[in-house]
């Protein structure tokens, strides 16, 4: 008598949990499950449920025997308890402990037992230019941390036996009385000096031999940062987990956080670039032409329409020549110019040259007056004036006056009031 045919069911939904292809190789699958499983970690503040997902879909992909029956039957045939180890019923912490080796995100212990602490994230401001910002860069940075003794697991220890520190009880601190005054007294508190504030104690003979009982060794690595293209002032990039690593303790982030350069001709604003330029008023009037060197170096050519004209202050754009946007590289913001007209200096027109400008020019529009009106004006004669020179003049002249009154004031004496006795 043959059995009975097992029943197909769906076969690709670990694989979409896990996010890779039915034709991933075992480390594509280790890479998917320790990127996945350490953001989705319930002590870093994941979805319990799709930790427990991640990893019944490892356990049940990471075994081949497994993986060849879900393959052909799906999910169903490994919970019926088809083939070796039927199919995901392992606790995931259990799964994610063995998976980094026992110490789970750098603690000494299984998450079952205690919950393990919250490592604190390392913070790096990187500068970057604009440049690098428009272009897209990559930085090699070295860096120092601490790493789980590799000898001992994080133990401190040869065989992981510790006593509790006798010196503050296991609490890890000790509590200091001094007295300040008469009746009063202070209460300190500060880490124990005898263990560290680990609350527990190794005895020398015990201590292990390559991290001298501290549980963490030194290590130097070089982490390359990608800076990508439209990234912004502010912006983070994150290496999860690669922070200090310490015994029971979730190993926090190491964050760069950019800082942008400020830039000696172009500024930003969103995705948009602006850039100053300064024309002379025969440019402004008659037509420019100039060379714009991009930030990546490109030479960009500007120049004006035949017959127009430039007004002092005025914004010109150019479009997808601003900053690539971030998430959309080939997508760009505009590029505006802002033009300054520079006026030539006074008194270097001489009466010819005005005329002959009036006969080009736009008429004047200030109104003629008439002889009888001219007669009745007084005539007045102006000069040139620097105006932050005359302010700073009057400030002076102010402090000056204000001095002479106090001085005028401290020399007077009282004056005896005089009554007029009334007979």
């Amino acid at each position: 008598m043959f059995g009975r045919a097992p029943r197909r069911s769906d076969n690709t939904k670990y694989y979409e949990v896990l996010g890779v292809s039915k034709g991933a190789s075992q480390d594509e699958l280790k890479k998917a499950y320790r990127k996945a499983a350490i953001k989705n970690h319930p002590d870093k503040g994941g979805d319990p449920e799709k930790f427990k997902e991640l990893s019944q879909a490892y356990e049940v992909l990471s075994d081949p025997d497994k993986r060849d029956i879900y393959d052909q039957y799906g999910e169903d045939a490994l919970k019926e308890g088809m083939g070796p180890g039927g199919g995901g019923g392992h606790n995931p912490y259990d799964i994610f402990e063995s998976f980094f080796g026992g110490g789970g995100f750098g603690g000494g212990g299984s998450s079952r037992g205690r919950r393990q602490k919250q490592g604190e994230d390392v913070v790096h401001p990187l500068k970057v230019s604009l440049e690098d910002l428009y272009n897209g860069t990559s930085k090699k940075l070295s860096l120092s941390r601490n790493i789980l003794c590799a000898k001992c697991k994080g133990k401190g220890s040869k065989s992981g036996a510790s006593g509790t520190c006798r010196g503050c009880q296991g609490t890890g601190m000790k509590v200091s009385i001094r007295q300040i005054g008469l009746g009063m007294v202070q209460q300190m508190q500060h880490v124990c000096p005898e263990c560290r504030g680990s609350g527990e104690l190794i005895s020398e003979k015990d201590k292990c031999p390559h991290c001298r009982g501290n549980k963490v060794t030194q290590e130097k690595r070089v982490l390359e940062v990608h800076v990508e293209r439209g990234m912004r002032h502010g912006q983070k990039i994150v290496f999860e987990g690669q922070a200090d690593e310490a015994p029971d303790t979730i190993t926090g982030d190491i964050v760069f956080v950019l800082q942008l350069k400020e830039h000696s001709k172009f500024e930003r604003k969103m995705d948009d670039l602006f850039v100053e330029h300064s024309v002379s008023l025969t440019e402004a009037l008659c037509g420019y032409q100039f060379a714009l060197t991009h930030l990546d170096g490109r030479q960009l050519l500007i120049k004006s329409n035949p017959g127009e004209i430039v007004k002092p202050g005025q914004y010109k754009a150019i479009n997808d020549e601003g900053m690539p946007h971030h998430h959309r590289p080939f997508m760009k913001g505009k590029l505006y110019i802002h033009f300054n007209v520079e006026f030539p200096e006074s008194g270097t027109l001489s009466p010819e040259q005005c005329c002959t400008l009036e006969t080009i020019l736009p008429p004047r529009q200030s109104k003629n007056l008439s002889e009888m009106e001219l007669d009745n004006c007084e005539e007045t004669i102006m000069h040139d004036v620097n105006i932050e020179e005359e302010k700073r003049r009057k400030q002076q002249q102010r402090q000056q006056q204000e001095a002479y009154d106090e001085d005028d004031d401290d020399e007077e004496s009282p004056m005896p009031r005089v009554q007029c006795a009334q007979q």
